[in-house]
């Protein structure tokens, strides 16, 4: 499970990230566009939902339920300061995708019995595309925290992220995590399309791997 989260660039337009990481086998986006007024936001989601909607991905909003529900959309992503996920879901309905930050183990276990999709545990390692960081969670935390949470039969999906190289794929999946999300690592690479699938190579592989332990 990879998602790619669009991130401003002095190379591509947003369209032409999530276009790249869609060619790549990526099937799942989120729009993140902090700065952005709805306008802004609405005129570049106009662009991507098309792209999505031909690659069957699914395309959540950072934030930004009220613009999701307009433009009928899968879902959104909702960090700590944004729309409490009970309310999301009550206005959004059953169906939609709810995602959730979270930083420790406290996070998530304050989902429990919450109807949310997954979480985005973070941040692996300092990133800079995302001010106002958390402190890193590292492989350790990472295990310490799914351990945790698993023990107490929160089965929520965690997708890991916050810098994330493929590189540091294997390691990261032997932790238990279910996903991995990536922005600055794609965008940034000399061939986004490759490294996209080359990243969703390894995080079958591993798993795999990891799943038949």
């Amino acid at each position: 499970m990879l998602q790619f989260i669009t991130h401003p660039s002095d190379k591509y337009s947003i369209a032409e990230e999530v276009q790249m990481a869609l060619e790549g086998g990526c099937k799942w986006i989120q729009l993140r566009l902090k700065d952005a007024s709805d306008e802004e936001f609405r005129q570049t989601a106009l662009e991507i939902i098309p792209l999505c909607q031909e690659s069957e991905a699914f395309l959540v909003f950072d934030d930004r339920v009220e613009l999701a529900m307009e433009m009928s959309v899968h879902g959104v992503h909702l960090g700590k300061n944004d729309m409490n996920p009970l309310l999301a879901r009550e206005t959004m309905g059953a169906e939609a995708i709810i995602g959730c930050t979270a930083n420790t183990a406290a996070d998530i276990k304050a989902f429990k019995g919450w109807d949310v999709d997954y979480v985005g545990l973070g941040p692996f390692r300092y990133t800079t595309t995302k001010e106002k960081l958390s402190p890193v969670i590292g492989l350790d935390g990472y295990a310490a925290i799914v351990n945790e949470v698993r023990a107490e039969d929160i089965l929520l999906p965690i997708v890991a992220i916050g810098g994330i190289t493929i590189d540091d794929i294997d390691a990261i999946m032997q932790t238990g995590v279910n996903g991995i999300a990536m922005s600055g690592a794609i965008i940034n690479s000399p061939d986004p399309v490759a490294y996209t699938r080359q990243t969703l190579e390894k995080i079958h592989e591993a798993a795999e791997k990891y799943r038949k332990r």
